[in-house]
């Protein structure tokens, strides 16, 4: 015999999900306003990756990708989101595997989040940085020689990383 599980949904909550899910994606656009360029790297310094992180962790990881989704969808279609605009040709530019690694980074924050253990922040936001620059570098390596890759496209933001991170992971404490 199968047993079937009967769930209710209100508008209400389905509403309040939706509101949550756009609200990070505005957010993110917000931070990547927040911006400067570094001399010798393609790609600049955003506060996009802690809102990255910010919103996996505080939204879980399905609705964390949801949001980025949204995200990089506005951004694909033109709306000014990204760092220096939008459009198409963003997934042709040096910055796209960093945007595109917010899918993933915003996955592992959440899902490696455990809000019953404080100390589970730091690790998931280390762990979900490191994805994000992973696929940075592999799209940035298609556009720099190898012997500029690592500090063009990581070592530069390994100082501003470190305070995103613990930024997070603070904020994630404090919300706790």
């Amino acid at each position: 015999m199968l047993a079937v599980k009967q769930t209710t949904v209100s508008l209400d909550s389905v509403g309040s999900e939706a509101l949550k899910v756009l609200v990070a994606a505005a957010a993110l656009a917000v931070s990547a306003r927040l911006a400067f360029a570094l001399p010798g790297s393609p790609v600049p310094v955003t506060a996009q990756t802690l809102a990255v992180l910010l919103v996996g962790a505080m939204l879980g990881p399905r609705r964390g990708v949801l949001a980025v989704g949204v995200y990089l969808l506005c951004g694909l279609a033109g709306l000014p989101v990204f760092a220096a605009g939008g459009g198409p040709a963003y997934l042709l530019s040096p910055t796209a595997g960093y945007l595109l690694g917010f899918l993933p980074a915003a996955f592992l924050a959440g899902y490696l989040l455990d809000p019953r253990r404080p100390w589970t922040a730091l690790p998931a936001m280390l762990a979900a940085d490191a994805v994000l620059f992973a696929c940075g570098l592999a799209v940035l390596s298609l556009h720099l020689p190898a012997r500029h890759l690592l500090g063009a496209g990581l070592v530069c933001f390994l100082p501003g990383e470190t305070l995103k991170i613990m930024l997070a992971s603070i904020i994630l404490r404090v919300r706790a």
